[in-house]
């Protein structure tokens, strides 16, 4: 974010990925995402995803020091009620450790419930992009709605290759499946997809609307995911259950109470001089309107059209 509000800045934009500073967050994220990953190969999807309130905790803090942003009690609150919601998630997260194998990976895939589940995310994914490519939709529920989409599936070949290369790791021979080179395809595949969309939210719309809105579907798409593919809480108690999702209720409202009437600072636009139009003797200025879906608007464009007529 702080490399789009950089170039935006500058009188000749040039493409985000020019920038030495986007980079940098890029390989940063990336970095993360290394931990995230190993995470997946020891415990359940549905206690991995939602602990990812803890990088919006901790993004409040850092947007302090980079984006130059103000500490409120909101952020205080929000951190703490996502703090509790974290506590109930590790105590009654499902605890059920499964031998993720070649053989059961290929078992799962083939399985009715995931069948059903990927032809309904695929026909819903398609809707989407119809909207995004023939009609232009660029609305931010669209957006983030294909990245959790496409996350799920990431989800799902990221446990797998971890388990698979744990389990090798430990003697147990699992990289010479085909089926863990198709879930590397797949990881690699829906992960870049993310980074196109997910990118392309952050720079169309603020950091503090992005991060909420990708927090509550990414979570929600990889607890369903996890819970059809891998068939976690199978065998949970209903408090469990119950208390897990308390958990989760408890994150999403600390990470939207960060988040609420937090406001981007404007930037800086230049006007654009129209008072050497032909026919126009006007020497206004025309303001882009952040708020709307059009350019500008002349003052007084009715009363100009008729003096002129």
């Amino acid at each position: 974010k702080c490399a789009h509000l950089r170039l935006a800045c500058q009188t000749d934009p040039k493409p985000y990925y020019t920038s030495k500073l986007w980079w940098c967050g890029i390989t940063l994220l990336g970095l993360g995402e290394v931990g995230n990953f190993t995470a997946y190969g020891f415990a359940p999807i549905a206690l991995v995803a939602p602990l990812g309130c803890v990088s919006v905790i901790g993004s409040a803090f850092i947007s302090v020091l980079f984006l130059k942003k103000t500490m409120r009690a909101a952020d205080i609150l929000g951190g703490t009620l996502a703090v509790t919601g974290t506590y109930l998630l590790v105590t009654f997260a499902p605890n059920v450790p499964q031998e993720l194998t070649a053989r059961r990976v290929q078992n799962y895939l083939v399985s009715w419930p995931f069948l059903v589940y990927s032809i309904l995310e695929i026909i819903i994914f398609c809707i989407l992009l119809y909207f995004y490519k023939r009609k232009d939709v660029k609305h931010i529920v669209v957006l983030l709605m294909m990245v959790a989409l496409l996350a799920s599936l990431t989800v799902i070949a990221v446990k797998a290759v971890a388990s698979m290369i744990t389990l090798s790791a430990k003697g147990k021979m699992q990289l010479t499946y085909p089926v863990f080179y198709i879930m590397i395809v797949l990881m690699v595949t829906s992960c870049a997809f993310q980074v196109k969309f997910l990118n392309q939210a952050v720079h169309l719309y603020e950091a503090t609307a992005v991060v909420p809105i990708i927090f509550v579907f990414f979570t929600t798409s990889a607890i369903i995911s996890g819970v059809i593919f891998y068939r976690e809480f199978q065998s949970a108690a209903l408090l469990s259950v119950f208390m897990f999702l308390f958990g989760c209720l408890l994150s999403f409202l600390g990470v939207f109470v960060i988040a609420r009437n937090k406001r981007e600072e404007h930037l800086q636009i230049h006007f654009i001089d129209y008072g050497h139009i032909p026919g126009q003797k006007l020497t206004g200025k025309i303001q882009p309107d952040s708020h709307s879906s059009c350019y500008g608007t002349l003052n007084n464009e009715d009363d100009s059209v008729k003096n002129q007529s």
